[in-house]
C-alpha cells in the first residue's frame, strides 16, 4: 500500500525491517570494544581489588531481569560528601554488560568517586526495548544509586553521567533532559561516539537519507513509537524522535563535556556528531569535541587524538569533581 505525501510516493514498510536493521547496524557496534588499547590506557584502567575499596554488585533498580547496577565505593571513606560518576555500557542498544567497563570504573573509584554501572534491557528479537525505555530506565536508576550510595556511608553531592558507544547516547540523554531532575546536580558528562540526533539526511551510512520507508522503520524501533513514511517525508517524525535526541535537549540543561566522535564512523553518523557540537557552541556549553579523522566507531586509528581526549576527561573531572 503506497500514498503520495508532497508529490512523493511513499509506502508503509514492516515493522521487522526497522528490527532487523536495528540489531544487525547497531548490534556490529559491539565490536567496537575489541580494538587494541595503546599502552598509554593503562594510564586509565584499574584491576580492581579490595584495596581500592568495595564493590557491591547486582543492586536491584526495578523490576526487570536487567534492572540492575554495581556500585565501587572509594576505600576513603568518611568525607562529608562524594562525587558520583555513572559509566553506562556499550553495545549497539543491543548487547553488553556493566561488567564490561569494570577497569573503567575501579580507575574512576581510584581517583576518590563513587562509580556505578548500570545495566538496562536491551533489545532482542521478542522484545520492544527502545533507546526511550532505556532511557527511562536509566532515569530510574538514578535515584536507587545515589540513595545505594548514602545508606552505605557516601553521600553524594554532585555526579557525572558517561559511557561509550549506546552507554555515551543515554549517558548524554540523561543530562541534557533529564539531568534538572537528577537526585544530585549532573556537572559533567563524557564520552565518545554516542549518536545524538536523528534527522534523516545524516544517516545515510545506513541509507535512510534515499529511504523514507527505511528511515521510518528504523528510526522506530529506535525510539520506542510508530514513525510512518509520512511522517518522515513531511518532517513531522523530528517531534517523535526528539527524546532520544540528546542535542535536541542541551538548551535544557547546558551541561559541560567532554566527547569524541571518527570522521569514518560507520555505526553513527558523524554528520550527527556535527548537530551536537553546534548545539554546544550556541548554548555556550564549556566542552572539548575531539575529531578523530582517521578513525571509524572503534577510534582506533587516531592515537594521539585519543589520548588528548583520555586527558581531558581527567582534566574536566578534576575540574569540575574535584575530591577534597
Amino acid at each position: 500500500m503506497s500514498k503520495t505525501v508532497k508529490g512523493k510516493k511513499v509506502k508503509a514498510v514492516p515493522v521487522w525491517m526497522g528490527i532487523l536493521v536495528f540489531l544487525l547496524a547497531f548490534g556490529a557496534g559491539a565490536a567496537s570494544k575489541a580494538v587494541l588499547k595503546p599502552e598509554w590506557s593503562k594510564d586509565y584502567s584499574v584491576q580492581w581489588s579490595d584495596t581500592l575499596g568495595t564493590l557491591k554488585a547486582d543492586i536491584p533498580y526495578g523490576e526487570g531481569g536487567a534492572n540492575k547496577f554495581d556500585l565501587y565505593l572509594p576505600a576513603d571513606g568518611g568525607r562529608e560528601s562524594y562525587g558520583l560518576v555513572v559509566y553506562l555500557h556499550a553495545g549497539g542498544f543491543t548487547t553488553g554488560d556493566k561488567a564490561d567497563d569494570r577497569d573503567m570504573l575501579a580507575w574512576l573509584c581510584s581517583k576518590g568517586y563513587v562509580a556505578a554501572g548500570i545495566n538496562y534491557t536491551l533489545r532482542t528479537e521478542t522484545n520492544s526495548a527502545s533507546i526511550l525505555t532505556q532511557s527511562t530506565e536509566i532515569k530510574a536508576a538514578m535515584p536507587k544509586v545515589v540513595a545505594a550510595a548514602a545508606e552505605a556511608g557516601y553521600p553524594i553531592d554532585k555526579m557525572t553521567v558517561a559511557g561509550g558507544s549506546a552507554g555515551h547516547a543515554l549517558a548524554m540523554i540523561y543530562a541534557y533532559r533529564d539531568g534538572a531532575e537528577a537526585p544530585a546536580p549532573v556537572v559533567l558528562t563524557f564520552g565518545a561516539v554516542g549518536p545524538s540526533s536523528f534527522y534523516q539526511e545524516d544517516w545515510g551510512i545506513f541509507g535512510l537519507d534515499q529511504s523514507d520507508e527505511a528511515c521510518a522503520a528504523l528510526f522506530s524501533v529506535m525510539a520506542g513509537v510508530e514513525i510512518t513514511p509520512e511522517e518522515v517525508a513531511d518532517g513531522t517524525y523530528l517531534e517523535k524522535v526528539k527524546p532520544i535526541a540528546a542535542a535536541e535537549w542541551v538548551s535544557r540543561n547546558p551541561v559541560p563535556a567532554v566527547v569524541a566522535y571518527g570522521t569514518h564512523d560507520r555505526m553513527q553518523p558523524f554528520l550527527a556528531s556535527l548537530r551536537l557540537k553546534t548545539a554546544l557552541d550556541k548554548n555556550h556549553v564549556d566542552h572539548k569535541y575531539f575529531e578523530l579523522p582517521h578513525s571509524g566507531h572503534g577510534l582506533q586509528n587516531d592515537d594521539a587524538v585519543s589520548r588528548q581526549w583520555m586527558e581531558a576527561i581527567d582534566a574536566y573531572l578534576d575540574r569540575y569533581m574535584p575530591v577534597e
